[in-house]
This record gives C-alpha cells, sequence and structure tokens, in this order.
C-alpha cells in the first residue's frame, strides 16, 4: 500500500494562487473513498457479500466488531452487490469501515436513487463506533451524527469550481449544501465502549469512511 498527498503552499510567487483550507478528517474522505469502493468492486467480482469478505481479512477483534455491530444493527442480508434492478427509483446499501487515530467506524448507507433524474437520497445510516472509553455516550452520539450530515453534504452537493483566474463558486447558489429537506430519515449508533482503553477521538472519524459508504450504496443500486 503507497500513500501520497500534496499540500498546496499559501500565496506565494512561486505557489498555487488558489487558497487552501483543511476540511474535517484531511485527506481521510478521498483515501477510503478509493480504497473502501475497490473492495466492494473486488468482493463483486469474487460474487461475495462486501460484509463477509471484509470479515474474511480482518483479525483485529475491535475492527470485527464494529463491521459486525453496524451490519447487525441496520438488518444487513447477506448478498453480493449489486442488485439487477429495474425501473425509475431504485435503492441500495453500501458499507464501509476504517480507522482513525486508534478509533474504529464502520457506516452502512442506504441511499434512493431518481434513475431519471440522477437525485441521490441518502435516506439512512448506521454507525458503529469504537473510540476506547466513552465519557458522554450522548455527545458522541451528537458528534457522529455531526459527522454523517456533513459528510453527505460534501460527497452529494459541495464542489469548487474554478476558472483560470478566479474560484467561481462565491454563494449558496453556485455552492450548494444539503438542506433540512434531504437530511436522512434515521441516523443510528452503535457504541461499543472499552473502559480499559483511553478515549481515541470522535471529532472526525465517522466522517472518514462516510463517502465511500454512499459510493457503495449506489453501486448496490
Amino acid at each position: 500500500k503507497r500513500l501520497a498527498w500534496e499540500t498546496i503552499p499559501p500565496l506565494l510567487d512561486r505557489a498555487s494562487p488558489l487558497r487552501t483550507s483543511h476540511l474535517r478528517d484531511p485527506v481521510g474522505p478521498q483515501i477510503h473513498f478509493a480504497s473502501e469502493s475497490f473492495i466492494d468492486e473486488v468482493a463483486a467480482a469474487l460474487n461475495l457479500d462486501p460484509v463477509e469478505f471484509r470479515l474474511k481479512h480482518i483479525k483485529d477483534p475491535r475492527d470485527i466488531a464494529v463491521i459486525k455491530g453496524a451490519a447487525e444493527k441496520f438488518g444487513w442480508q447477506p448478498r453480493p452487490s449489486p442488485q439487477r434492478q429495474t425501473g425509475i427509483k431504485v435503492s441500495g446499501r453500501g458499507i464501509a469501515y476504517s480507522q482513525r487515530n486508534g478509533t474504529r467506524v464502520a457506516v452502512v448507507a442506504e441511499v434512493d436513487i431518481d434513475r431519471s433524474s440522477g437525485k441521490i437520497y441518502a435516506r439512512r445510516f448506521v454507525v458503529a463506533h469504537d473510540c476506547g472509553q466513552i465519557i458522554n455516550p450522548d455527545g458522541l452520539h451528537r458528534a457522529i451524527e455531526g459527522n454523517i450530515v456533513q459528510g453527505i453534504s460534501r460527497t452529494l452537493w459541495e464542489e469548487v469550481k474554478f476558472n483560470d483566474k478566479n474560484v467561481t463558486t462565491v454563494d449558496w447558489i453556485s455552492y450548494p449544501i444539503l438542506d433540512i429537506t434531504e437530511t436522512p430519515e434515521k441516523i443510528e449508533t452503535v457504541l461499543i465502549d472499552h473502559p480499559e482503553i483511553a478515549p481515541s477521538g470522535a471529532g472526525e472519524p465517522a466522517a472518514r469512511p462516510l463517502a465511500a459508504a454512499i459510493a457503495n450504496a449506489i453501486f448496490d443500486a
């Protein structure tokens, strides 16, 4: 596995004219969009269920627990992806898994798609979350919800565009974000507590596998 990225420097004569800033979980969503989507493609090529395929290759008990926890809470029925659906309205489910600074997260996404318009509605999410010792369960649940809502917006809507001189996304019309009518019907969490392990954070880990979970649900549909 080889990993590399470039950081564009600030406004200097020798650098890019585009000012950059951090997004939530820098680099994480991009990498796992690629790797976790590819895992589903490999599972599909082998005609295996995506959850089953991951569990065949994961050894750490904490990793296994979050994948199983999310799948069981969702009511995951084993079968290969993608489905062979016809009609204008289709739906799919997808899973993705990641680690961040010791925190383990598995996300199952359920999406509805209107094939005539291309509109994607991310309807339901189940997030299994292991960040070691849980100090404040309600606060943890809300942090996860925030990651999911912001992550859906980044995955389905947000895009900075520019021409050869300027950024052209300058307002909420040219840079739309997820609005209240498109938020999920349900975000469920499975909080796995390890009092013997120091807390490893919840501010960003659930954002990391989210785009891949949505993409895998679209692939399934």
